[in-house]
């Protein structure tokens, strides 16, 4: 069978975990590159070292951000034309967006190490941390061609149909940083540097293999040079439809600045420190469940391209049951061993232990409820309904919880920063299933439609991009 002829044919449960089991396994092993960096530099340079990946996330999560909006949205679009048997298409489109990551690529490389120091100062760098975050953050910065191409590339593998490929790519990358980091920072000694060396090697490596699948002729979509240009209306399109993700990365660089901020205040670099470790285990149990809604797209899109409401409704069912599990199966992991993962990052600073095993607890009270979230709004962007899918994106990182980070630690302090972070989860999560309530009503009443030989009041082609 054809691999993108099956989004349409075989059975939904086990067509979701074919797609999001390499995925999760992809996003899992992805977020270890961060997460290793913070392992070894906190065992070896300490609570500083850790604070100045801290700091110096947020900017690598606006590259992030900017790589996702073009290589998420072209491919929500390269799927919905794909479900509407339109490979050219979504061949030309694939070429529009490799010529946008480049460019933007090269302009955040130069634009990155020109404001560098000043950014590092709002996202919450101290005077002893500065020098550790400059030298790990200029050869992050270095490398952004090499993420441009691993991340943004790598979507259209798991698009047309080959979740493997896609998986084997972050496998890779992330394997390597696993090996060259601790050579690097204990083996050569040479602490920071090393740890943004061996990021920036390893992402180089997981470029090279993408764009191989692309010019050995390995894919179904065909990098070809006459779809090298950049179409204005094509360029909105999958802007819009990438817009949720890159709100998503965007306001979380936003936030990281106003909770470094608060954190610096309140608790010194000790607590930046803490929480970037506990933002680091957040992200191995966020990853899995981004890799479910990743894996799940495709599906979505296709099939309600090509108008199959029944199993966009069955997709979207067992994608936000599994990642509620996921979430579940963390929760539950944190509550009993919040000091043991505390100490894996460092175990001889007793200050960061403490602040760091409660805030684990606290700031994660309410994640079962995320899983479902984030599927939920997912579900908009693969339906090109990117509106209500920015909007419930922001929701949860922008209109609830920024305003809480500002107002609650003024009561609190300390704990009021912790607070916030629940709160969001909650009133987001009740957000997004009223949405998704009134979404799945008017989906019931199209395949009603469908199914007794009617054509729906308004069609994909007319509702999507």
């Amino acid at each position: 069978m054809d691999s993108t002829a099956k989004l349409g044919q075989e059975k939904i449960g086990s067509l979701l975990m074919s797609f999001s089991i390499p995925a999760i396994v992809g996003m899992l092993v992805m977020s270890l590159y961060n997460v290793i960096d913070r392992v070894f530099i906190g065992n070896s340079a300490g609570s500083l070292g850790i604070a100045a990946i801290t700091v110096g996330f947020p900017i690598m999560i606006v590259q992030f951000a900017f790589i996702g909006m073009i290589g998420m949205g072209a491919t929500a679009l390269v799927s919905i034309r794909l479900g509407q048997q339109k490979r050219e298409e979504a061949e030309s489109i694939m070429g529009n967006a490799l010529v946008l990551l480049v460019g933007l690529a090269l302009v955040m490389t130069v634009l990155g190490l020109i404001f560098m120091d000043p950014l590092l100062r709002i996202f919450g760098a101290s005077d002893d941390v500065m020098p550790l975050a400059r030298t790990y953050i200029s050869i992050i910065l270095g490398a952004s061609i090499f993420q441009s191409l691993s991340f943004g590339m790598n979507n259209f593998i798991r698009a047309e149909g080959n979740p493997r490929t896609a998986m084997a790519t972050m496998i890779i990358g992330s394997v390597l940083n696993v090996l060259l980091a601790p050579l690097f920072i204990f083996g050569f000694s040479w602490g920071m540097a090393g740890a943004g060396l061996a990021t920036a090697l390893s992402q180089a490596v997981s470029a090279i293999w993408v764009m191989l699948y692309f010019v050995l002729g390995k894919s179904t979509l065909k990098i070809r040079r006459e779809n090298f240009r950049v179409d204005m209306a094509t360029t909105r399109k999958m802007m819009a439809l990438g817009s949720a993700f890159f709100a998503m990365q965007f306001s979380q660089s936003i936030l990281s600045a106003i909770m470094n901020t608060s954190l610096g205040i309140y608790g010194g670099d000790v607590a930046i420190s803490g929480m970037g470790i506990v933002i680091s285990l957040m992200t191995l149990i966020m990853m899995p469940i981004v890799g479910i809604n990743q894996g799940a797209q495709p599906i979505i899109g296709y099939n309600y391209g090509a108008q199959r409401y029944d199993r966009v409704k069955s997709t979207l069912k067992y994608a936000a049951i599994a990642a509620t599990v996921i979430a579940t199966a963390g929760f539950v992991l944190i509550r009993l061993f919040p000091t043991q993962l505390i100490t894996i990052f460092n175990s001889q600073d007793a200050e960061l232990i403490a602040f760091g095993s409660n805030a684990l607890v606290l700031f994660l009270t309410f994640l079962p409820l995320i899983g479902f979230q984030i599927v939920g709004s997912g579900y908009f962007q693969a339906v090109g309904k990117p509106r209500q899918s920015l909007i419930l994106t922001l929701s949860r990182q922008v209109l609830i919880l920024i305003p809480a980070l500002l107002i609650l630690p003024r009561f609190f302090q300390l704990n009021g920063v912790l607070m916030a972070g629940p709160l969001a989860d909650l009133i987001a999560s009740a957000w997004t299933g009223g949405w998704l309530f009134v979404e799945l009503r008017d989906l019931r009443r199209r395949h009603a439609r469908s199914r007794d030989g009617e054509m729906p009041a308004e069609s994909p082609a007319r509702v999507g991009p």
